[in-house]
């Protein structure tokens, strides 16, 4: 039996925007009824360009379910290129966690959006070239090299979560073995090349203004949607204080909402070395 979190659960039993989008601008669809999860994302633009509505259809497990519900609500008011910008451990940290077995779900929901925001823009989504390692699950050299980059992953079994590659026959074991050798020599290889950009200095004012639009843009909408809220307290130095409102006041998870949700938009967006402080009454 996995352990879901409440919002997990939340979603699976009462999931949102189930259906799909009348006329829909874009379409985006992965997987495959034949490997066990299959997705179908449709969204619309209002005149400013902002995604004004998002519906989903899935064939999958609760995760998959979850993921594909919470993911329609956070593209939601969203441009297309703030929408593109959501990863997977976006989608698992706003669920407050996702079992690591079923990551795959997240990621799904990700090349879903990817997929349907390509259908808009007119583009094919998966251009280049690529080999098939997976024959079980279709998955290809290119998601597997990917999904390992932007999660860390280093051992077979964590892209098997994943991604479901290898979860068969496992014929293809050695292959993706070679993949995550090949990856990481050359993360290793070109690491030292690399000049990372020092962050920009801000004032104290641009340091305010733009803390507060991350939380009115990426972190407060989402958080409103399921019935919780969040205030600004303070700002201290690199230190933000906050406080949880509405459901998120009593949520069990509510550390893991700050930490890996809260802190990490803020990071994203303003400085890297943000810190969130819960404020409690």
């Amino acid at each position: 039996m996995w352990e879901y979190t409440e919002k997990v659960m939340d979603h699976f039993t009462h999931p949102r925007n189930v259906g799909e989008v009348e006329n829909p601008d874009g379409i985006g669809e992965v997987g495959s009824l034949a490997c066990g999860d299959a997705l179908r994302l449709t969204f619309k633009l209002d005149e400013q360009g902002r995604i004004k509505e998002a519906k989903f259809q899935t064939f999958g497990c609760a995760s998959a379910i979850a993921s594909s519900s919470v993911l329609t609500e956070m593209i939601k008011g969203k441009t297309l290129d703030e929408a593109a910008r959501i990863t997977n451990k976006d989608i698992a940290a706003y669920l407050g966690g996702l079992p690591e077995e079923k990551m795959h779900c997240s990621v799904m929901g990700m090349e879903a959006l990817e997929a349907a925001i390509a259908n808009y823009r007119g583009e094919k989504a998966g251009k280049q070239e690529y080999e098939i390692v997976c024959k079980c699950f279709g998955i290809t050299d290119k998601e597997i090299e990917r999904v390992a980059r932007e999660n860390k992953l280093t051992t077979v079994a964590e892209v098997t979560h994943y991604t479901k590659a290898g979860g068969g026959c496992q014929g293809c074991h050695p292959k993706i073995e070679a993949l995550l050798k090949k990856l990481w020599e050359k993360e290793a290889a070109e690491k030292p090349k690399a000049s990372p950009e020092a962050p920009k200095k801000l004032s104290n004012l641009q340091k305010i203004r733009l803390i507060e639009e991350t939380l009115e843009r990426e972190v407060i909408p989402p958080m409103r949607a399921d019935g919780g809220d969040l205030e600004l307290v303070d700002i201290d130095g690199n230190t933000v204080y906050v406080a949880l409102r509405g459901t998120c006041s009593f949520c069990p998870m509510s550390d893991v909402t700050l930490k890996k949700y809260v802190e990490a938009k803020l990071k994203e967006f303003v400085h890297p070395d943000i810190v969130v402080e819960e404020v409690k009454p």
